[in-house]
């Protein structure tokens, strides 16, 4: 059984142990949590690419005992080439969802690391070099780390859909299979795109010689993305959603991602908590209340210049109890309502000062488009398939338009001075775990590596399959599952630490110092703590 870690002067997870090792080795080096999780997220650019890379977004919060928390908005808008015309001419009914034509939105992660470094210098004392900060970044991808289970079954699974896709077999299909678990996974292209960056600095991903490189490539290969697109991306800072959930601050990004939505469960939630946690009260009565959130995130949520209402408008007391109406109080209300898709990493860092990071980076779908640019060896996301060519259509695609987000990250400020950073991997099952970790930590009192070890659900897809139903893990007691057929849910026994449950994992600050951390059985990952 898993313990929760515990130490007083850093610590770090993330869903693979280098890259967790590779943020504490910042902190050992007197860096702050800003500085490790850049080095953090560079590592598992390289040793979960499937995940996550150079070629995707990114979402951060970043707060400190006492402050309200700042985010990071490092996500990028179509093309200014890609209209709804641009993909009817060539024969598409909808936005491929692998391919040249699924590139269509700029990668925005790379100047999100630009940004918390500026952020990290100006308010935090950060000192430390880009070049020390990707350091373990470039040594894995020259050198080469071992392919975990995660990679050569999600090769394995998406072969099909993936081997013709221009770069793709080359990388992951040597000698035509899959990579082998164990063997050693070189990728000297991002090596030497990592230390360009370190030497040129982040902006070159941009404005520069590789911004140049990584335009012709993705021209060549089919891509509506130009160089122009690139030059015109800034990530941004921004405010972050908050709601009090039963006397606790709790915090999450705002559209386009669907952040809202992970509040506006734990806010019905609060209004109906459960005597315990992770029985029959307590699973029905979170799944009822992210049914009647994910309707309004799906009205409602895509790029915040075309709602036709204010992400906070849903979070005021009024709002709230108009929507608390709409949850089932007695059998499950039908399902399903559109889903939402997609695959990432979520780390945390915090340092003994209380500084916190809670962090996200995705290339949307396990291996995004699939395209792996020649030059520069970054696989560039497929975020963009999310656009619809419908023309009335809430996230209907629109050049230099920000694609809606499955990604979010959570930290929440607790009543007794506690910070807490959470998160997970998981697409449409992301607000789902969240809330089952919030829910159980700071609302039913379990301990932390628990609210994350335990049995998870989740209401909706999950990759590759069309069906809707509730998927629970079969350690829930069998008198639970019985119950929750018995109120009318669909539900689906999977097995028992499903990977598509998430990678999920905490931090939490105490006011004397003490951090606890938790990491998740389903993945490759460690909590790392000095």
């Amino acid at each position: 059984m898993l313990q929760t870690k515990r130490s007083y002067r850093g610590m770090v997870t993330a869903p693979h142990h280098l890259a967790a090792q590779a943020g504490l080795s910042v902190l050992s080096d007197g860096g702050n949590a800003i500085e490790a999780m850049i080095a953090s997220a560079a590592a598992i650019a390289v040793v979960y690419p499937h995940m996550n890379g150079l070629g995707g977004d990114s979402f951060w919060l970043i707060g400190k005992p006492g402050s309200a928390p700042i985010g990071i908005q490092a996500c990028g808008r179509s093309a200014m080439a890609a209209d709804r015309n641009w993909y009817r001419e060539r024969g598409c009914a909808a936005v491929p969802g692998r391919g040249p034509l699924s590139a269509l939105t700029v990668a925005g992660t790379v100047d999100g690391w630009e940004k918390a470094q500026n952020l990290s210098r100006r308010q935090h004392g950060g000192r430390l070099p880009m070049s020390r900060l990707l350091q373990d970044a470039i040594r894995y991808a020259w050198e080469g780390v071992p392919v975990p289970q995660t990679l050569h079954e999600n090769t394995k699974k998406k072969r099909p859909e993936l081997q013709d896709v221009p770069g793709f077999a080359d990388v992951y299909l040597p000698n035509g299979a899959p990579l082998v678990v164990g063997s050693k996974l070189r990728q000297p292209r991002v090596a030497d795109t990592l230390a360009r960056l370190s030497q040129a600095g982040l902006s070159d991903f941009y404005r520069g010689d590789l911004a140049r490189s990584m335009a012709a490539d993705l021209e060549k290969a089919g891509s509506p993305l130009r160089l122009a697109d690139l030059e015109r991306h800034q990530a941004t800072l921004v405010t972050p959603l908050s709601l009090d959930v039963a006397g606790h601050k709790v915090f999450n990004m705002p559209p386009p991602t669907q952040g809202l939505a992970s509040l506006l469960i734990l806010g019905l939630y609060a209004r109906r908590i459960a005597n315990e946690a992770d029985g029959i009260d307590h699973l029905h009565r979170l799944v009822e209340c992210t049914k009647a959130a994910f309707r309004v995130r799906n009205r409602h949520v895509t790029d915040p210049d075309y709602m036709e209402r204010a992400a906070t408008d849903f979070l005021t007391e009024e709002a709230l109890a108009a929507l608390d109406e709409t949850v089932a109080t007695g059998r499950a209300a039908p399902w399903p309502d559109p889903s939402k898709q997609g695959d990432t990493v979520w780390l945390a860092a915090t340092d003994r000062s209380g500084l916190s990071v809670s962090f996200i980076q995705s290339i949307y779908w396990e291996f995004g488009s699939g395209v792996i640019l020649p030059q520069t060896g970054v696989t560039w996301q497929n975020r963009g398939t999310s656009f619809s060519l419908a023309e009335n259509e809430q996230n209907r695609l629109e050049p230099s338009r920000l694609p809606f987000h499955t990604i979010q990250p959570a930290m929440a400020e607790l009543s007794d001075g506690r910070l807490m950073s959470y998160g997970t991997m998981g697409g449409e099952g992301q607000p789902q775990t969240q809330a089952a970790i919030f829910s159980r930590y700071a609302l039913h009192g379990q301990d932390l590596q628990s609210t994350v070890t335990a049995p998870r659900w989740l209401l909706g897809r999950t990759w590759g399959e069309e069906n809707n139903n509730l998927k629970i893990e079969s350690r829930f007691d069998p008198g639970t599952i019985g119950a929750m057929r018995s109120l009318g849910h669909d539900v689906q026994v999977v097995g028992a630490f499903e990977e598509f449950m998430g990678h999920a994992g905490a931090i939490v600050w105490h006011p004397d110092g003490l951090m606890e951390g938790a990491s998740d059985p389903r993945s490759d990952g460690v909590v790392a703590a000095r």
